[in-house]
Order: structure tokens, then sequence, then C-alpha cells
């Protein structure tokens, strides 16, 4: 038998029913699916790593400013004694 005799099945030759095909497609909707997937879960976890850099931010905000507050409150009293040393210096 010779090579030309032999049948060569192409895509146009399948038809929509052909088991092979549906395979194929099914494949290549599955990898779109895991693709798509596999995305949103990355994107999900980006999402929720960014949410808490954003509270970790604020709560350190949030703490910076009362410590910043404390030494506001600290640096009036000492600007109060420092006056009043001074006052009993001037006598």
């Amino acid at each position: 038998m010779s090579h030309e005799n032999e049948a060569k099945i192409t895509n146009e030759d399948r038809g929509p029913l052909d088991l092979t095909l549906l395979t194929e497609q099914y494949r290549a909707e599955l990898k779109k699916y895991q693709d798509r997937e596999a995305l949103y879960i990355q994107t999900e976890n980006q999402l929720q790593g960014s949410k808490l850099i954003a509270m970790e931010m604020a709560s350190s905000a949030s703490k910076l400013f009362r410590k910043n507050q404390e030494l506001m409150k600290e640096i009036d009293r000492l600007n109060e004694e420092i006056q009043l040393l001074e006052m009993q210096i001037k006598k």
C-alpha cells in the first residue's frame, strides 16, 4: 500500500460531533477557564495583601499621630518649665 492511498483527516473533514474535535475544543476552553481562574486568584491575593498593607499603614499612622500629640504636650510642658526657670533667674 502506498502513502498516496492513505486518507489524511483535516479539521475541515471533521464534523461538529467528531469526538476528537470536541475534545480539542473542550481542552482549549478548559485552558482558557484555568487561565482566567488563575488570574482571578492572583488578583484576589494581591487585593487582600494590599488591604492588609493599608490597614497596617493606617494603624501605624494612628500610632504616630498619638505619639506626636504626646510629644507636643511634652514640648509645651517643657516650654512652660523653661519660662518658670527664666522667671526665677530674673528674680
